[in-house]
C-alpha cells in the first residue's frame, strides 16, 4: 500500500512507488481528501491536496483512481454554488455547516431529483459524440441538450419514453459497430484540464454587447473572445464583472471567485440571487454557475476552480449556447502557482512566480472561442479576467504576461474610480484589437457611421491628454479657444458619454443605436462650436449658452425607447449657438 512519507501545506510526497500516473486523481488519508500527481520522480511521487491537510500524518495511505480530476456535467449546474472542486457548497452547509469539513463527499449534483426529459432521438437512429439525444428544463431560462458522451456512439436499440427521471437512470442504450452496448445517462465526466472538442474555429465578427458605452464604444469585445480588467484595490473590479454579467447578451454566465475575500463573495452570492434578469423579468441566477474559492480555502483549489468554470462554460457551449466566464480574479489563481512552486522547491522566476506562469496563463485564455460545435450548432465561450496588480503597477508579471495572451485591455484607474466615474477605465491605457474584426458587424447593424465616430472621439480624447500636460504646467487660461473648445468637448466626452449610472434605469444599460445617436450630437456639436469660433467669437460665450451641460444631460433626460427626442437636441444646439451674434 502507498503511505505518506512527508507533508509540506497542500503538497505530499510518496517514496518509491510506481502505482501512479502524471494527472492522475488520488484521495489522500484515512479521510480521502481529493489530490493530483503533480510530479513523479525515480524516489518520489509528488501530490498536491485540493483540500485542507491539517491533521494529516506520515503513513496515511493514498489510493489511486486510476482517472485525472473530472467534473459531473448534466442538469442541476445551473443555479448552483460550487467550490473549486466542484463540491456543491448549498447541499454542504445543510450537512455540515457554513465550513467545508475535510473529506465532505457530497455528489456535485443532485442525484435524487426528478428532471422532465423530453427525447430527442428514436429507435434506429445513428447517434455519434456530441449529438443531442434529449432535452431537460435545467432553469427557466435555459434547456439543457443531453449530449453524447465521448467514447460512445452507435445505433439507438431502447429508448425510455418521454418523463420524469434521475440524472442516473439509463435512458438511451446504443450499440456500436463492434457490438457492444452503451448505455446513456444525464451525466457525464469530462477532465477539467482538457479542453471539450468541437467541430471547427470561427472568425469573432460578433460583438458581446454589454450595453457599457466605455466597452462597446471604445473597446468592444467580440463573442469568443478574452479580456483583462486590471485595477488595484477599490478600482470597480467586482463591481465591472457584475454589470457586464448582468447586461451582456450571453446566454449563461459562470462566475468564478478565485482567492477573493469572504465577505465579498458572500454579497456577489446574495446578490446574483437577488438581481433580475433585465431580459426575461426572471431571476439572473436562473442562468449563471457561480464557483465560490475564497481566501481561506485551501490554497490548491484556487488552481482548480479556474478549471472547474471552463469546463462547465465549454460544456454549455457544446449545446449551442454563448457563455461569457467572469474569472476574479486571476491573480489569486497566479498566486496559488506561486505558493505551490515555493513548496516544490522550484526555481522562481520574476517576483517568485513560477517560469511556467506565461505558459499556465494561455492556457486558460486560450480556451475561448466561438466554434461551429460536433452537432453543427454555433456557440462560444468568452473570458473576462480581472486581475488585481498590487500596488495597481501594471508592469508585475501577471499584468504583463496576461496582456500577450489577451486582446481586450480594459485598465481600471484609481484616479477615476475615487471620483466616482464608473466604470473607471483609462481610454489612455486600454485598447481592443476586436475593433477591425468587428466593424463589418457595426456597419450592418448599428450604422455606417459608427466606427468612424468611435475614432473621432479617441482622437479628441488623445489631443486633451496632450493638453492637459500643457495645463498642469501653466493653466488653461492661457490656450486658445480652439484648444479650450478641445478641453469643453473632452469634458463632454467623458461625463456625459463615458460615464454611466448603474442605478439610473436608462443609463444602467444604453443600446447600441442610442450610443451611436449619443456620439453624432456630440460631435455635431463640436463641429458647430469649431465654426464659430473660427469666426472670431469668445469661447466664453459658448459656455454661457449652457448647451454643453445639456448635451451632457442627455443621457438621463432622453429615454432609451424615445430615441426621436435627439431631433429636438440638434435644433436646440443650433438655435443656442445662432444666438452668438
Amino acid at each position: 500500500m502507498n503511505k505518506i512519507y512527508s507533508i509540506n501545506g497542500p503538497v505530499i510526497k510518496i517514496k518509491d512507488s510506481t502505482d501512479f500516473q502524471i494527472m492522475e486523481m488520488v484521495h489522500v488519508g484515512e479521510k480521502k481528501l481529493l489530490g493530483e500527481v503533480i510530479s513523479m520522480s525515480k524516489e518520489y511521487t509528488v501530490i498536491q491536496v485540493y483540500e485542507s491537510t491539517t491533521g494529516l500524518k506520515p503513513g496515511e495511505p493514498v489510493y489511486g483512481t486510476g482517472e485525472p480530476i473530472s467534473l459531473d456535467l448534466g442538469p442541476g449546474l445551473i443555479g448552483n454554488i460550487f467550490d473549486g472542486i466542484q463540491r456543491p457548497l448549498t447541499a454542504i452547509s445543510k450537512t455540515d455547516g457554513n465550513f467545508i469539513v475535510p473529506g465532505t463527499n457530497v455528489k456535485a449534483l443532485d442525484e435524487s431529483k426528478i428532471w422532465d426529459v423530453l427525447f430527442a432521438c428514436k429507435k434506429g437512429d445513428n447517434l455519434s459524440h456530441g449529438d443531442v439525444f434529449a432535452y431537460v428544463q435545467e432553469s427557466e431560462l435555459i434547456i439543457h441538450r443531453l449530449l453524447v458522451p465521448q467514447g460512445k456512439s452507435g445505433l439507438v436499440e431502447t429508448v425510455k419514453k418521454d418523463g420524469k427521471y434521475k440524472i442516473t437512470d439509463e435512458l438511451v442504450e446504443i450499440v456500436d459497430e463492434f457490438s457492444v452496448k452503451h448505455s446513456l445517462t444525464m451525466v457525464q465526466r469530462w477532465p477539467i484540464k482538457k479542453s471539450r472538442p468541437f467541430s471547427r474555429r470561427l472568425t469573432l465578427s460578433v460583438p458581446l454587447i454589454s450595453g457599457q458605452r466605455v466597452i462597446d464604444t471604445l473597446f468592444p469585445i467580440a463573442k469568443g473572445g478574452t479580456a483583462a480588467v486590471p485595477g488595484g484595490f477599490g478600482t470597480g473590479k467586482t463591481m465591472m464583472q457584475h454589470q457586464f454579467a448582468k447586461w451582456c447578451d450571453a446566454d449563461i454566465i459562470v462566475y468564478i471567485g478565485c482567492g477573493e475575500r469572504g465577505n465579498e463573495m458572500t454579497q456577489t452570492l446574495e446578490e446574483f440571487k437577488d438581481l433580475v434578469d433585465p431580459k426575461s423579468g426572471k431571476p439572473l441566477i436562473e442562468r449563471t454557475i457561480l464557483i465560490a474559492n475564497t481566501s481561506n480555502m485551501p490554497v490548491a483549489a484556487r488552481e482548480a476552480s479556474i478549471y472547474t468554470g471552463i469546463t462547465m462554460a465549454e460544456y454549455y457551449r457544446d449545446m449551442g449556447y454563448h457563455v461569457a466566464v467572469m474569472a476574479d480574479s486571476t491573480s489569486r489563481w497566479a498566486e496559488a502557482l506561486r505558493e505551490i512552486s515555493g513548496r516544490l522547491e522550484e526555481m522562481p522566476a520574476e517576483e517568485g512566480f513560477p517560469a511556467y506562469l506565461p505558459s499556465r496563463l494561455s492556457q486558460f485564455y486560450e480556451r475561448a472561442g466561438y466554434v461551429k460545435t460536433l452537432n453543427d450548432a454555433e456557440g462560444s465561450v468568452s473570458i473576462v479576467g480581472a486581475i488585481s496588480p498590487q500596488g495597481a503597477d501594471f508592469s508585475e508579471p501577471v499584468t504583463q504576461n496576461t496582456k500577450r495572451f489577451v486582446r481586450c485591455f480594459w485598465a481600471l484607474d484609481k484616479e477615476l474610480a475615487y471620483t466616482r466615474h464608473y466604470s473607471a477605465i483609462n481610454w489612455n491605457l486600454s485598447y481592443s484589437e476586436y475593433v477591425g474584426d468587428l466593424s463589418k458587424w457595426f456597419n450592418k447593424n448599428v450604422g455606417v457611421n459608427f466606427i468612424q465616430d468611435r475614432q473621432k472621439l479617441i482622437a479628441i480624447l488623445a489631443e486633451e491628454n496632450k493638453l492637459m500636460e500643457i495645463v498642469k504646467l501653466i493653466g488653461e487660461d492661457v490656450l486658445p479657444d480652439d484648444q479650450k473648445l478641445v478641453l469643453q468637448i473632452s469634458k463632454v466626452i467623458r461625463v456625459g458619454y463615458l460615464q454611466q449610472n448603474a442605478f439610473h434605469k436608462d443609463d444602467t444599460f444604453v443600446p447600441l443605436k442610442k450610443q451611436l445617436l449619443m456620439m453624432e450630437i456630440i460631435l455635431y456639436l463640436y463641429k458647430r462650436a469649431q465654426y464659430i469660433v473660427k469666426q472670431g467669437f469668445a469661447f466664453s460665450l459658448l459656455t454661457s449658452t449652457g448647451i454643453f451641460e445639456k448635451i451632457i444631460k442627455i443621457k438621463y433626460d432622453i429615454p432609451n425607447d424615445k430615441l426621436s427626442m435627439f431631433d429636438d437636441y440638434y435644433k436646440m444646439i443650433d438655435e443656442s449657438l445662432n444666438s452668438i451674434r
